[in-house]
């Protein structure tokens, strides 16, 4: 099977939500196959002798209601069997043999026991309407977030100007210049949560999207009366989350970018520019990776130009979903050696982080001693930049910081306050450079 399971038009995405998914009524409101659902309920109940309508209504997570329907099914179908009744739509339950031999059948196809998950076009579709609502960046919020750095107005405006956008922004020059930094500190202008599903179905294959290690959960306050009396308020297969920042570093492979599938789990990982839809993708120190960049460069062309990316489950079976991040790609190669003029054209911002002037050194070095409750004596800035000079060592806008935190490892080994006198400052500088002046 080779078909391409396609974005829907925009016809489709009238019905989407734009605050709160809300909860689902009936089988029909889950969006997948009945009998999708239906396994995953006879899986979890398989995993332990006996269970009760909460216990399997929390782990799917569907309402009660909508829980006892799927379990009474299975009990109707000779699956599960009936133990006792514990309340209002709570039965304790426990599989048959039949139910047990079923589950172990499933388990041979997918091995995912969690929530149920959403539909591809459902996904999307939310995504899509999320993303049209979300708050709009402004100068002053963008000015506001990447103030700790101190930066000439023109790298001021054009970092402005792809957070407004959303489009892709290409930072390069030498090392140690706040290129990752202002990745970091930019993607703080991105306001308001997420909502994203746990997982997706496409017909029986699984594919997990949430992944606690890269998205910081939103607790959202319940203020529906109905919550008092156990009935959710929104769909709980879907999670409220911060706005996504990933980083992918030099560890990463062309592999990678593509749908990771478990032979022993038999589902789905979702790659990480999947995870960062609705947020924030940086590929840091670009053209290091263990890929060669026209491999990679490559990769991103469909994306970047479309907005799409396609992906290939086990089956053959081809699939498109969103690509709706803001690419952020930092390196201190040149650029001539990671990238050629088709990629360039399809970044939408590009931006030379370039050495600090005299006066910026001196106004990073300044802002961050009084940070850090650093006295600075007059004159010790002059020093510091002279002996740049005489050694003829280039300045970076990273070294203050580091300078000053070396100056503080020595008072700390002294046991004194933190003071940059010109010794403390003359062994941080052989601390951190390595060699002693000429």
């Amino acid at each position: 099977m080779n078909a391409i399971t396609e974005i829907p038009a925009d016809d489709d995405l009238k019905s989407a939500w734009t605050t709160m998914p809300p909860a689902p009524e009936s089988i029909r409101d889950l969006g997948i196959a009945d009998s999708l659902v239906n396994d995953l309920a006879m899986k979890l109940a398989s995993t332990v002798p006996q269970f009760d309508t909460k216990w399997g209504a929390e782990r799917l997570p569907l309402p009660v209601q909508l829980a006892e329907k799927v379990f009474w099914k299975l009990k109707q179908d000779h699956l599960l069997e009936v133990l006792s009744q514990e309340g209002p739509f709570c039965y304790r339950y426990s599989c048959t043999d039949r139910g047990r031999q079923l589950a172990a059948s499933s388990f041979e196809v997918s091995g995912y026991v969690g929530p149920v998950p959403v539909s591809l076009p459902a996904y999307i579709a939310a995504l899509k309407r999320q993303q049209q609502h979300r708050a709009k960046v402004t100068l002053e919020k963008v000015r506001s977030c990447i103030s700790p750095l101190v930066l000439p107005e023109h790298s001021v405006q054009i970092s402005a100007l792809a957070a407004l956008s959303g489009r892709s922004l290409f930072l390069f020059g030498p090392a140690g210049n706040g290129k990752t930094t202002l990745g970091k500190l930019l993607h703080q202008a991105s306001e308001g949560n997420l909502w994203i599903p746990h997982a997706i179905a496409i017909d029986n294959s699984i594919i997990r999207i949430y992944d606690h290690e890269v998205h910081e959960v939103e607790n959202i306050s319940n203020t529906s009366a109905n919550e008092d009396k156990g009935v959710p308020n929104h769909d709980r297969r879907w999670v409220s989350v911060k706005r996504p920042f990933i980083v992918a570093g030099g560890e990463m492979t062309i592999e990678e970018l593509d749908l990771a599938y478990s032979p022993s789990l038999r589902f789905y990982e979702s790659p990480p520019h999947l995870k960062a839809n609705g947020g924030t993708f940086l590929i840091d120190d670009f053209g290091r990776q263990r890929v060669s960049p026209s491999d990679l460069l490559n990769r991103w062309i469909v994306p970047l130009e479309n907005h799409i990316d396609h992906l290939t489950l086990q089956t053959g079976q081809k699939i498109q979903v969103p690509f709706d991040v803001m690419l952020i790609v930092a390196t201190n190669l040149t650029v001539s050696e990671v990238a050629d003029p088709a990629f360039l054209r399809r970044m939408g911002y590009r931006l030379h982080m370039e050495r600090p002037t005299k006066e910026r050194y001196a106004e990073i070095f300044l802002r961050y001693a009084e940070s850090v409750g650093a006295d600075v004596p007059e004159g010790t800035v002059q020093l510091v930049i002279d002996r740049y000079e005489k050694e003829e060592r280039e300045l970076r806008g990273a070294e203050p910081r580091d300078l000053i935190e070396r100056a503080r490892d020595i008072c700390k080994l002294h046991t004194k306050p933190l003071q940059l006198s010109p010794d403390v400052i003359d062994l941080a500088w052989e601390g951190y450079f390595g060699n002693t002046p000429n």
